[in-house]
């Protein structure tokens, strides 16, 4: 049976409109500034959105915990405890008693309506509030059917991350991983998916074979990983809508690390020959595959920066591995990374101001980040083995997965690009390998 979303239908059938109380929008002072060092989160109070009908109570808390817990664990926000609220919400069209929110120290409110209308469709509605000014910040309602009501939640937290912080958000986004499970000897591997929380997770592939480094489409709701079946190992393409797979191409020996273009058009990848590997990049259409590199060493992990014009990859050429970066068209590599240890994984920035990386050195893996120029290395945490960092769309959080090794297994992990608000993501088992996607919307 195909595996189906349905995202496309769902996002055709919602409708957005900016709804204001009282004037135009302000320039907050309920703002959160981002700076490299500590942050001060913002408080800020998220009452349960209002039922427009009895039957909508309990979608109306669900979405404004949802959109609690994802201001929450982005570090920039401090959602203030229900129980401590004066002011019972019970109409957001008159603007709140800002006293009230004051008293217990709210910067920012948010209040909405979760509606069923006769056709079956729910409507949702907020309003963000600056609450030392009384004005309004944003206003959105939106309509879809009652079962992405999920989805409407982190969508209306990207509204009010970007209002607050000036920068877009990433709760509206997905991750595939590997989902593990199974004793150590006897793992089991599949290709999963699931909402940024953890939450809808669907497995994509049964576990018959093996399955790693899947990894999305900057620009289509596709997937590229590699399977380990019969044979050589097989880069597949898989299509999350309609639940349909193919083989990018069957090439000579080993072929690693596949990664897309910017465009979706082409994937690059490393493939082995001999003694040692070299990157190419594959037309996904026309199946053409162009050689970037031709070096007697390893070079492997090849990740595009956003515009396209250049690449960034793990190669021992030096003797041991370490990050270098070329144009998008191969030439010239130049060596970026020359701290103690190893580097690989690398993977460019969405924003393009770092490149993230795993380190090896004095028994540990650390996950940090460097400039594409080389400078500004930074250790964002370490330990026994931390590998795999994928960045979130906005490029602020990085994701990746640690493993304690002996009987346990991996998990996933999100940490802030300062180092900051380390956490651990839900998932139902083990699990390794995280790919985060582009914004649904």
């Amino acid at each position: 049976m195909p595996f189906r979303l349905n995202r496309r239908h769902m996002i055709s059938g919602m409708a957005s409109a900016a709804v204001l109380l009282g004037g135009r929008q302000a320039f907050p002072q309920a703002r959160v500034q981002i700076t490299e060092g500590n942050v001060a989160p913002l408080p800020i109070a998220i009452p349960n959105f209002i039922a427009g009908s009895p039957s909508d109570s309990e979608v109306g808390a669900g979405v404004a915990k949802v959109i609690t817990n994802n201001l929450k664990r982005s570090g920039l926000f401090a959602p203030i405890d229900q129980a401590a609220y004066i002011q019972k919400i019970t109409n957001i069209d008159v603007p709140p008693q800002f006293a009230d929110w004051k008293t217990i120290n709210a910067q920012a409110l948010v209040t909405g309506r979760m509606t069923r209308q006769g056709d079956g469709r729910l409507k949702a509605e907020f309003r963000l509030w600056d609450v030392a000014t009384g004005q309004q910040l944003a206003g959105q309602q939106y309509f879809t059917s009652p079962e992405y009501w999920r989805r409407i939640a982190h969508i209306i937290s990207d509204q009010i991350y970007e209002r607050l912080t000036g920068e877009k958000g990433y709760f509206d986004s997905r991750v595939v991983f590997v989902d593990e499970s199974g004793t150590a000897q006897h793992r089991v591997k599949r290709l999963a998916l699931m909402d940024q929380d953890g939450a809808n997770v669907r497995y994509l592939t049964r576990g018959a074979d093996l399955v790693i480094t899947p990894r999305f489409s900057p620009s289509t709701q596709e997937i590229t990983y590699m399977e380990f079946g019969q044979g050589d190992p097989r880069v597949y393409l898989f299509n999350i809508e309609t639940g349909q797979r193919e083989i990018v191409g069957n090439f000579p020996g080993m072929s690693f690390a596949p990664r897309f273009a910017p465009d979706g058009q082409r994937i690059i990848m490393s493939l082995q020959q001999g003694g040692n590997s070299n990157l190419f990049v594959m037309d996904i259409r026309s199946k053409s595959t162009t050689r970037l590199t031709d070096t007697p060493a390893i070079d492997t992990s090849p990740s595009y920066s956003p515009d396209g014009a250049r690449i960034c990859f793990e190669s021992d050429r030096g003797g041991k591995p370490q990050i270098y970066v070329m144009g998008a068209t191969g030439g010239g590599a130049q060596r970026i990374s020359f701290g103690e240890g190893s580097y690989s994984t690398p993977v460019w920035s969405p924003r393009g101001d770092y490149i993230a990386f795993t380190k090896q050195g004095g028994g540990q893996f650390s996950i940090g980040i460097i400039k594409p120029d080389g400078s500004g290395e930074r250790i964002l945490t370490s330990g026994f083995h931390n590998e795999g960092p994928t960045f979130a769309p906005n490029g602020r959080v990085l994701m990746f997965f640690r493993d304690p090794g002996g009987n346990a297994g991996p998990s996933l992990y999100t940490i802030d690009v300062s180092g900051r608000n380390e956490l651990k993501v839900p998932t139902p088992g083990f699990a390794s390998d995280p790919a985060w996607s582009p914004l649904l919307s």
